[in-house]
């Protein structure tokens, strides 16, 4: 069958869908939206439709049945994790392929209270909190007593909480507390938030770690029961808003940094963990478990999220297939249209580090408050340890849309080593020049001083 897809996304994800479907010999159509005309996944596409907006299932499907499409590949981000839509599109009487996993593994990984259900069955370790929503009040209090005798128990010396909204993501609906007469208080008014932002006045509580990394591993499973990792990655560098910065992979370096237990060991656990939970679940597309690591070894499972994620470029550089370069996207369609993986994990290898920066227009002096604008010059160096992503037009100019986030590129950087992988991401960070002004006039502000500022705190734990 002759497959035609649909890029039910934007940016630089839309662009990388596109190259992977040329590298299959697969059609494709793009969507848009107007203030995405000028963009570069709507200048490359050969076939492309406007929309209103990207959220909306009912466009992407009109677009899907008009264009002729057979599959759907949604990217990140905006329909990605929704089952609902994953379900509408392979359940409807012109049923679409869903380039991601089965919809009811989607509904049950994105639930994070029956992620650490099913973890805590299969005995993975996962931040000590509640694993049922509260509604009551009292019986809160007595949860966090319990929370703040396991801190003080393992040595904490200024134990936290969060309580949270058991609906909530994307860091909405998050208190903290240090003292348990602050426990009461603080959870009617989370719970009071979370019914009227989310219609479920539920809250979780968990203990908040207060040094840690933040470890993701790469998944892909298929239909067919096969199953294997691309390594792991270290996201610990974020903005204060938890959005991530500057990745690597590997998730740890023994040979760059000296750590207080056994990182190769604590690595093949996680990896071992992660794969158990894949399996019990029947994970049949990409996936990416994320796990908090404690100075001492400790990790604990924190989520798992259901799509591509913006960093699978950094596990894909370092990874080898019988020898051969990896492109993770092409993988997640071929398996998805219904081919076998054609290789197992001793098929797999890893050399050297790879670095992901994210250029972003945004003030780092002031709150990482985000701009928008117009980019009048965009250069960067070009080297064969270099991949630069990015939607914006180098030779002419860029207004930047209001409406998402003002991502404007992804530098992807691989060495031998992680000291080489280090130098070549500062000799690109020196001569990357992004010239604009804002509505006002004003000089445009990227996070480029703070990325080359960041470089020098990776592998570290962070507060």
């Amino acid at each position: 069958m002759k497959h035609r897809i649909l890029i039910a996304n934007r940016g630089e994800i839309a662009l990388r869908i596109m190259e992977a479907c040329e590298e299959l010999g697969l059609e494709y159509v793009a969507v848009y939206t107007r203030s995405d005309e000028e963009s570069l996944h709507v200048t490359r596409a050969p076939r492309k439709y406007r929309i209103s907006d990207y959220r909306d299932p009912n466009e992407i499907l009109a677009v899907a049945d008009e264009a002729g499409c057979t599959a759907i590949h949604p990217g990140y981000g905006f329909l990605a994790e929704d089952f609902r839509f994953a379900r509408r599109a392979v359940k409807r009487s012109r049923p679409l392929i869903f380039i991601g996993p089965r919809w009811e593994v989607i509904r049950d990984l994105g639930n994070k209270l029956h992620v650490k259900r099913l973890a805590r069955e299969l005995e993975i370790p996962v931040i000590p909190g509640t694993s049922e929503p509260l509604y009551n009040e009292i019986e809160a209090e007595a949860r966090a007593e319990e929370l703040f005798d396991w801190l003080s128990e393992n040595g904490e010396e200024d134990p936290r909480l969060l309580i949270k909204a058991a609906a909530g993501g994307g860091g909405m609906g998050i208190e903290e507390v240090r003292e348990l007469d602050e426990v009461r208080p603080v959870f009617r008014r989370v719970r009071a938030y979370a019914k009227r932002l989310f219609g479920d006045e539920g809250v979780v509580i968990e203990v908040r770690l207060r040094r840690f990394q933040h470890l993701e591993v790469q998944l892909l499973g298929t239909p067919k029961g096969e199953l294997v990792h691309f390594g792991t990655r270290n996201c610990t560098i974020q903005s204060p808003g938890r959005q991530k910065r500057v990745e690597l992979a590997p998730g740890f370096d023994p040979r760059f940094k000296n750590y207080d237990f056994e990182a190769q060991a604590l690595e093949e656990e996680i990896l071992s963990h992660s794969l158990k939970l894949a399996e019990a679940v029947g994970y049949d597309n990409v996936g990416t478990w994320e796990w908090l690591v404690t100075p001492e070894g400790k990790a604990y499972l924190m989520e798992v999220n259901t799509r591509i994620q913006v960093e699978n470029e950094i596990s894909a550089r370092i990874a080898r297939i019988k020898g051969k370069a990896v492109n993770l996207i092409r993988e997640q369609i071929r398996v998805a249209l219904g081919d076998s993986l054609g290789y197992a994990q001793k098929d797999i290898t890893f050399e050297g580090t790879a670095i992901e920066l994210r250029l972003v227009a945004e003030d780092p002096e002031r709150g990482f408050r985000p701009l928008s604008g117009v980019i009048e010059g965009f250069h960067f160096p070009e080297a064969p340890w270099l991949t630069v992503r990015t939607h914006v037009p180098r030779n002419r100019p860029y207004q930047i849309p209001t409406e998402y986030d003002p991502n404007l590129a992804l530098a992807i950087v691989w060495g031998k080593d992680t000291p080489e992988a280090l130098s070549r991401a500062r000799e690109f960070l020196d001569q990357v020049t992004i010239e604009g002004r804002t509505a006002r006039g004003e000089p445009l502000v990227t996070n480029v001083p703070y990325l080359r500022a960041k470089l020098s705190e990776v592998y570290e734990f962070v507060s």
